[in-house]
């Protein structure tokens, strides 16, 4: 969500990131923005890379069609040899819903879980159309990819325990007893439903250095992305929202969300200044 991607830049940290420690690559998905298209990123990481998992943190399901989105993302899991994980969010932003030709009136968990539904009906071989054949190519993963919901509440994590493999979530403050006690209303309501433990994953902003530059960092960030909001509002909230710090901090973060039982922290970086993923290397080997 930088200004000013290239091919370049993009395909240097796809390769670090492949090459190092991390389990994932991420990426998420805005319209009336600058960021790069979700699906066609997801072609170019999956020819980038070899052994990182690729995960959409967070697709918009009702930006699309559902049989298009299906095969758009059946064709990611081919050409990444099975190693795309897909996660689904209502959005937030009712522009990005207009600048698709979207109904905002659709921006529901009941949309976006029949939306799911649809693509692991098509991912399964099922003919959802009126077609001679079903609508292909089939995922390398049977079943299709897994699925994760992008939420920060309860009841957006109870009501996917029908659809969803775990949660993707956000955290703004890094308060490691409000995650908590969220990983275990999906604990609860994945074994209500009479499934296996769900993935557990958050994300926060980040920026890492020594002194006020990396703070400095995640405000000008902020400012930028969170563009919906009044920019004092916005400036207001930017002390308390994400992490910066040194390296030794960001260890002692982690180890936090490790002892909750976390099973992936997902960085969202701040800038685009490829030594940020570099910064994270050594901390990151320790959680493998």
């Amino acid at each position: 969500m930088e200004p000013n991607l290239d091919a370049a830049t993009l395909k240097a940290w796809a390769l670090l990131i492949d090459g190092g420690p991390f389990s994932s690559l991420c990426w998420g998905e805005r319209m009336a923005f600058d960021n790069p298209e979700s699906l066609t990123l997801l072609g170019a990481l999956a020819a980038w890379t070899d052994r990182v998992q690729l995960v959409t943190t967070v697709l918009i399901p009702q930006l699309h069609d559902p049989v298009m989105l299906a095969k758009a993302l059946a064709t990611g899991d081919v050409l990444s040899a099975g190693r795309l994980t897909v996660g689904l969010g209502v959005g937030g932003r009712h522009e990005d819903y207009r600048a698709a030709g979207a109904n905002p009136a659709t921006q529901t968990m009941r949309e976006m879980a029949g939306r799911a539904g649809v693509m692991k009906r098509v991912w399964s071989g099922e003919k959802v159309t009126d077609s001679m054949l079903p609508v292909g190519p089939p995922p390398l993963q049977a079943g299709g990819p897994k699925l994760l919901v992008g939420t920060m509440g309860p009841k957006t994590t109870r009501h996917a325990a029908g659809w969803a493999d775990g949660v993707a979530g956000t955290t703004l403050d890094l308060d490691l007893d409000k995650q908590n006690e969220l990983f275990d209303v999906a604990r609860d309501a994945w074994r209500q439903a009479g499934k296996t433990a769900p993935h557990l994953a958050t994300s926060f902003w980040f920026a890492i250095g020594d002194g006020d530059q990396p703070r400095t960092q995640v405000h000008r960030h902020l400012r930028r992305y969170l563009n919906w909001l009044p920019a004092e509002m916005v400036d207001a909230m930017a002390p308390s929202i994400g992490w910066s710090g040194t390296d030794e901090e960001l260890r002692e973060v982690l180890q936090g969300f490790s002892d909750i039982g976390t099973d992936e922290v997902h960085l969202i970086p701040t800038s685009s200044d490829i030594d940020q993923v570099r910064c994270v290397v050594d901390v990151a080997q320790e959680f493998e």
